[in-house]
């Protein structure tokens, strides 16, 4: 006999509206589950059925319901009260409570939330109906409705039926994890997050305080709020669940880190003083630039408001959107091929946006209602861009300009005119406008724009990083002041955070004369990167590059590295479900070193543990996963994926230019052990020559024990970033910690100089760790006796001219007074000290190095 139907009724009197209209992607996308939404016309919620209150938001805003039958009900006052801190809102029963239909559940002041909340629409979602359907009875698109009368039936399905109703995903995995994210859960790791969950085909949900997203929804992710240092509740279900839930701690527990030179945010306005003639705006790009001002005007496409009828429109849309993908899809390929990391990263997350159910469904509704697909399209986007910019999240309104270029590109498939924008550029002029999209802004390049000024935007703002990626200088948040800039030379200082629209004649020719001096001394240090770096005194330094794949390689051998001082084969393993084969192994290896024609390439192996993870090599959990199984340590646990790398290796040629370098080690056994390998297989490949074997130093038991390393390995590598990690027992992962763990701490350096004196006369050292392009840490390294610094391949020309700047021996002289400080900090200013000094006297003697090189 079936169980009898369960009735819902109205928790207030109010508007009932579609849940799929609720203006949250959480309720509207039914992440959480269906149910009703109305909009109360009173100041109370009451129950709407028997149950037990099994959860109240500590702010009073949402609570849940289990009735007799099992069945979860969550009841949510107004969209956005969480941010309410449970102001205005009084709550009447507790976890444990049992109350009937119609008890009194809260109380509110409607006018308070009415003004301070996003909307006092109140969702009733059934959460957890197994075994149950759900059938409405009350028209939901619009209506009235009186508090206790019936909303929704739930009724019972037959065992069979619910079995087949069933998802098979099985039982629900959980993670508890702090988000170490400096900038939160913004649209790029939201995009790589969802990319995970699609690739294990699993699904997963985020759970933060009381309101929960589902994997698959960028839009729901980036609501949720999230900042560094939440704690948010990781569950997924599915075959692969334990491997997704993997990458994506992974990916939410490690910071992003120190960026490189590019795409570190820069510093805001220092002051907000100007002087008559300025305009003050936050640095997005440092620089300098002259230019004559160009206001931008860039409309939307028009697109037809009314729709032919909604099956056309709803089947235009999604061919729109399907073109727009495979665009950027193209757009993204082209910029990996092209070493744009940077932008192909932006670009993927454009397209996870994309392909939002929340956006596509909210569009959708729009076209029910009457509107034309690229009009539905604006309106969701317009929707959404609000939502952001009510978050007072300055990174999440960032994200406004990424919505808008989605916005235009899609309704430019429904355009009723090619109108293109009212703009008219020629090179070297300074941009205006009030936002800019990603797009935009590459569309913009062809012209060689000097400048760039914004009203709105943020320094972490796409737009900001492709600006400091391409060296554009760029100002944000400039606000109306730019309404009057006129068509005159004006000075875009993008160091000090001003516009200076009045120049006079001195200021334009002292600017002129620094641009040309610093033009002068880049093309001088690209003119000689392929030149030698020999320091003052007269020793060579080797500058290599540090790549993670063959597309890297050319970029290297293009910039003028010595050689590849460290390719992380680890990139090679990481984002697939299955190890790469020999053959896949050996084509990648054997590019890089044909790039590098016969200069010689340092090829680390496999380096997994700790902050990388493979979904489909399952290492042990343990408390401290950097002092856990990873690197070199994998190898006894995993010897087949050593053999089948060391078999790739050995296939490449010439053998005499490869280098093979162990990360992790701790002693010269290992070493051992793996050459061991090495000589078998070798053997058994017939394979006469010998790539040489060496080891990175990258915890304090191989800096100590550096001589008996050395006299295993054919050289050594310093990883700085490791080694200061394990001397300061400061996890490197921590954002908190970051500023603190310095490679300069006189600690570490003791440890660096142990590797040079333990090596001294048995094998050369290298430094391939973030050190190897700090120009203060470079020019000590060498000092002590480092014989190769390795960096990223745009670093090349700067770190050979600043070796060939430097007396190396002079500075040598210094060291044991500067191991003598008490902390990193006082090393550094001694450094910084010492580096302005040289260049001031460099610039006496010189008559290329401008004012602005040697401040």
């Amino acid at each position: 006999m079936s169980a009898c139907p369960l009735s819902l009724v109205a928790p207030a009197t109010g508007i009932t509206m579609r849940f799929g209209d609720v203006p949250d992607p959480v309720f509207a996308g039914g992440e959480l589950g269906q149910g009703v939404a109305l909009d109360p016309l009173e100041a109370s919620l009451y129950a709407p059925c028997d149950g037990e209150v099994v959860q109240c938001a500590r702010t009073g805003h949402a609570l849940s319901l289990r009735t007799e039958q099992g069945i979860e009900v969550l009841l949510h006052l107004g969209l956005d009260t969480v941010e309410l801190q449970g102001e205005g809102i009084e709550l009447l029963v507790e976890v444990g409570q049992w109350v009937k239909a119609g008890d009194e559940l809260c109380r509110f002041d409607p006018e308070l939330l009415a003004e301070r909340a996003r909307s006092l629409i109140t969702p009733l979602v059934v959460t957890d109906a197994a075994g149950w359907q759900l059938e409405h009875v009350v028209d939901t698109a619009s209506g009235r409705v009186e508090r206790g009368e019936p909303l929704m039936r739930l009724v019972a399905v037959e065992s069979s039926e619910a079995a087949d109703l069933a998802e098979p995903m099985g039982a629900w995995r959980e993670r508890t994890i702090s988000l170490a994210l400096e900038n939160g859960l913004h649209a790029r790791p939201a995009a790589r997050l969802r990319a995970i969950v699609q690739r294990h085909a699993v699904e997963m949900r985020l759970l933060y305080a009381a309101a929960e997203a589902n994997a698959t929804s960028v839009s729901a992710l980036m609501n949720l709020g999230l900042s560094a240092g939440s704690r948010v509740v990781l569950q997924a279900r599915g075959e692969a669940a334990e491997a997704a839930l993997d990458s994506v701690v992974l990916l939410l527990t490690t910071p992003e880190g120190v960026q490189p030179v590019a795409d570190v945010a820069a510093p805001s306005v220092p002051s907000a003083e100007v002087d008559e003639g300025e305009i003050a705006g936050l640095v997005a790009s440092p620089g300098l630039a002259i230019g004559k001002p160009v206001v931008l005007s860039l409309p939307l496409p028009e697109v037809p408001y009314d729709g032919r009828g909604e099956a056309l429109e709803r089947e235009a849309l999604e061919g729109a959107l399907q073109r727009v993908g495979e665009t950027l899809e193209s757009a993204r390929e082209q910029a990996v091929q092209r070493g744009r990391n940077t932008e192909a990263e932006i670009i993927e997350a454009h397209l996870a946006w994309l392909e939002d159910p929340g956006l596509s469904d909210a569009a959708r509704a729009r076209i029910e209602a009457g509107r034309g697909g690229g009009q539905a399209w604006r309106e969701a986007l317009d929707e959404e861009a609000e939502r952001l910019r009510a978050t007072g999240n300055a990174l999440l309104a960032g994200r406004v300009a990424d919505l808008h270029d989605l916005q235009r590109h899609v309704m430019a498939e429904f355009a009723e005119s090619d109108a293109a924008p009212a703009f008219d550029l020629s090179e070297g002029t300074i941009l205006l406008a009030d936002d800019l999209s990603p797009s935009q802004f590459v569309d913009l390049l062809e012209y060689a724009p000097a400048g760039l000024c914004l009203k709105g935007g943020g320094v972490t703002s796409h737009v900001a990083i492709l600006a400091r990626s391409r060296g554009i200088p760029c100002l944000v948040a400039m606000g109306d002041a730019l309404d009057g800039v006129k068509g005159e030379p004006a000075v875009l200082d993008a160091h000090a955070g001003r516009l200076e629209t009045a120049p006079d004649e001195t200021r334009l020719a002292t600017v002129r004369r620094m641009l040309a001096d610093e033009a002068e001394r880049r093309a001088a240090e690209r003119a000689e990167a392929t030149a030698p770096a020999v320091t003052r005194d007269g020793r060579s330094i080797e500058v290599a590059a540090n790549i993670g794949n063959s597309d890297e390689a050319y970029l290297a051998a293009e910039s003028g590295a010595d050689g590849i001082g460290l390719m992380r084969s680890e990139f090679l393993f990481l984002g697939r479900d299955s190890a790469p084969d020999e053959a896949e192994q050996r084509r990648e290896y054997q590019t890089s070193l044909a790039a590098l024609g016969g200069k010689p390439v340092i090829i680390r192996t496999l380096d997994i543990g700790a902050d990388k993870q493979l979904a489909y090599l399952r290492l042990p959990e343990v408390p401290n996963p950097a002092l856990g199984v990873r690197g070199v340590r994998l190898w006894h646990d995993q010897p087949q994926l050593l053999d089948t790398q060391l078999r790739a290796l050995l296939g490449v040629e010439p053998l005499s230019a490869l280098h093979i370098m162990l990360p992790m080690v701790s002693e010269a056994g290992e070493v051992a052990w793996v050459r061991e390998r090495l000589e078998t297989l070798a053997t058994q490949l017939g394979v006469v020559e010998r790539p040489r074997l060496g080891a990175m130093v990258e915890v304090p038991s191989a800096a100590l024990c550096a001589a008996s390393l050395a006299e295993t390995a054919d050289f050594l590598s310093i990883g700085t970033n490791d080694l200061t990690q394990y001397a300061l027992a400061m996890d490197r992962e921590d954002p908190h910690l970051a500023g603190r763990a310095d490679v300069l701490h006189p600690g570490v350096l003791r440890l660096i100089k142990a590797t040079l004196e333990g090596a001294a006369g048995r094998c050369p050292v290298g430094v391939c760790g973030a050190a190897a392009g700090d120009p203060l840490a470079a020019a000590l390294l060498v000092a002590m006796g480092v014989d190769e610094l390795s960096v990223e391949p745009a670093r090349v020309a700067a770190v050979k001219a600043g070796i060939r700047r430097l007396d190396a021996a002079s500075l040598a002289r210094e060291v044991p007074a500067l191991l003598a400080m008490p902390n990193a900090e006082s090393v550094r200013r001694r450094l910084a000290e010492r580096h302005s000094d040289a260049a001031t006297a460099t610039s006496d003697s010189t008559t290329t190095i401008s004012e602005r090189t040697s401040s």
